[in-house]
């Protein structure tokens, strides 16, 4: 395993912890926590492993943090309503 699925690894272990422990603000702190470890950590894996590893672990990172991916659909579908 190279070392950019053990970072991923690793991340997804600790997405796993901020999701174990109780929140005040619904775990949004902890979300974009994430989400700014992640985006680089994602291009660190496809530049290392290729695109298909890449999306593989980009839909596994979507499917852990899907609350944010849903509100920023909305927020698209919302802007272009109104566009």
């Amino acid at each position: 395993m190279t070392f950019s699925l053990t970072l991923v690894c690793i991340w997804a272990a600790v997405a796993n912890l901020f999701a174990m422990l109780p929140s005040r603000d619904n775990y949004w702190r902890g979300a974009y926590v994430l989400i700014a470890i992640g985006i680089p950590l994602l291009g660190y894996v496809t530049y290392e492993n290729g695109p298909w590893i890449g999306l593989i672990v980009l839909i596994a990172a979507m499917s852990m943090l899907r609350w944010p991916v849903v509100y920023l659909m909305r927020w698209i579908r919302g802007a272009r309503k109104s566009g």
